[in-house]
């Protein structure tokens, strides 16, 4: 067959497309997994847990298939509100879903959340796939043991082993869920890569620019929200944003000695938002204290999180 009749037979094939669900314990690697799906940044990614809050979805065309990945707040046993709000999150995600893709870290196996979380898939009826996370860290004959110990407990349609770091085996992931997926036709625009609104992901940035560079000293207690968004004359855009602490103490670490940390945070995320618009980005940051804005429903809201009572 020639390029130009394998072109013609791939115009002329059926398109899928459907919702898939990523669900796992915190740090399994699902942020990281569907930025490396999609091909793009559409997840924040931090070591530090519990940096998805909401679901984030990203969107991969792979063949003649549009793959909407719902990447989730990792589970975990919740504390406060917010945590609450986050795994009923996750689960109401999975069971909007055509797929279920549990990703499972291999180097922890199945301890902890991860066995919790297999448990309550068998509440969960759509189909399942099990995906083992960072492979490259774990010798071959205890990866087998993983995947035989995980389908004995539920019955996944298949079993994938990858590295989400490299990209291994990524594409026989990719090629199982666009033949598997519904036919139909495409949910977005060929060239959308998230439905994130570019406020959003403005403002999911800088709170990953904030994790990575306050490490253990700022507690989860912080939220940025882009209150401002003007399209200037020149092409350019600027961008106030907002990040909530809620003590006069954590404003302290979040400003920096001579307003260092707020700096180096708004350098590093006018960058890559720069970089994503294509465009020069004027970005101005301020933090502001509001206490207890972890018990506040708009806060929620806006983070697109059900607030729990």
């Amino acid at each position: 067959m020639t390029d130009m009749e394998k072109d013609t037979a791939a115009e002329s094939a059926p398109t899928h497309s459907g919702f898939v669900a990523l669900i796992g314990a915190t740090n399994a690697g699902k942020s990281t997994l569907v930025n490396r799906l999609v091909g793009a940044k559409v997840s924040i990614v931090s070591h530090k847990v519990q940096t998805t809050r909401a679901i984030v979805r990203g969107i991969a065309i792979h063949d003649n298939a549009q793959i909407v990945f719902m990447d989730t707040p990792g589970i975990f046993k919740p504390r406060r509100r917010l945590d609450r709000a986050m795994v009923t999150t996750a689960w109401g995600g999975a069971k909007d879903a055509d797929v279920i893709m549990l990703l499972i870290d291999s180097e922890r196996g199945l301890k902890g959340d991860a066995e919790t979380i297999l448990q309550g898939m068998k509440e969960v009826h759509q189909p399942k796939i099990l995906v083992l996370n960072k492979i490259d860290q774990v010798r071959p004959e205890d990866l087998l043991k993983l995947a035989a110990a995980a389908n004995e407990t539920i019955k996944f349609e298949r079993t994938f082993m990858i590295s989400a770091l490299t990209g291994s085996g990524c594409k026989d992931l990719m090629d199982y869920l666009a033949e598997t997926l519904p036919e139909g036709p495409w949910y977005y625009p060929e060239d959308q890569i998230s439905d994130l609104p570019m406020r959003q992901l403005a403002a999911e940035i800088t709170r990953e620019k904030l994790f990575l560079r306050l490490h253990q000293e700022l507690p989860y207690a912080s939220h940025v929200e882009t209150e401002k968004w003007e399209e200037r004359k020149d092409g350019s855009v600027r961008i106030e944003q907002v990040i909530y602490v809620e003590r006069e103490s954590q404003k302290k670490i979040a400003l920096g000695k001579n307003g260092d940390a707020i700096k180096a945070i708004s350098t590093a995320s006018r960058k890559e938002i720069s970089e994503i618009l294509e465009q020069p980005v004027h970005l101005f940051l301020f933090v502001k204290v509001r206490e207890n804005w972890g018990d506040d429903p708009e806060r929620f809201r806006e983070m697109g999180l059900e607030f729990p009572r």
